[in-house]
Formats: C-alpha cells, sequence, structure tokens
C-alpha cells in the first residue's frame, strides 16, 4: 500500500468512527428525553403543600454591620489562631 492509500483509509476510519459517535450521542439523547417524558407521565412528583404560615419573629437584617462586626473579628482572631498568625 502507499501512502496516500493508508492516508485515504485512515481518513476514512476516522470519520466513519467519528460518525458512528454522533449518531449514538443522537440516539442516547432522544432515549433519554423519551425515558423522563414516561416517568414524568406515570410518576409525577406530588404537589407539596406548604404549611399554614407562622408569623416572622422580629428579627434584624443579616446585613447589619453592628451586628456582623464582632462576628466578622471574632472569626478573623480565630482564623489566626489556627494558622499562627500573631
Amino acid at each position: 500500500m502507499t501512502n496516500a492509500e493508508l492516508f485515504t483509509e485512515g481518513l476514512n476510519l476516522m470519520i466513519s468512527g467519528m460518525g458512528f459517535v454522533l449518531l449514538f450521542l443522537i440516539v442516547l439523547i432522544y432515549a433519554i428525553s423519551f425515558m423522563s417524558q414516561l416517568i414524568n407521565k406515570y410518576f409525577p412528583e406530588p404537589i407539596a403543600v406548604p404549611p399554614a404560615s407562622k408569623p416572622m419573629p422580629n428579627i434584624a437584617p443579616a446585613n447589619d454591620l453592628d451586628h456582623l462586626r464582632p462576628v466578622i473579628a471574632a472569626a478573623i482572631a480565630h482564623h489566626r489562631r489556627q494558622q499562627g498568625l500573631k
């Protein structure tokens, strides 16, 4: 076999292999979507009814800097103690 024949056979094998992989992936996508439709049709998720809402206690917002400042300082101090800094 000459180099040109080997090259064309290689290209032919590569294109046919890539074609089969592409075909397999397309079939796989349709099979998965079909199975998803079957599952949703015969086993639908139950609709969750939220419990009766209770009045929320009056809580300050979490982004209030006056409440967060000591928490942040404690977290930094704890991290520094663990890392052996200062």
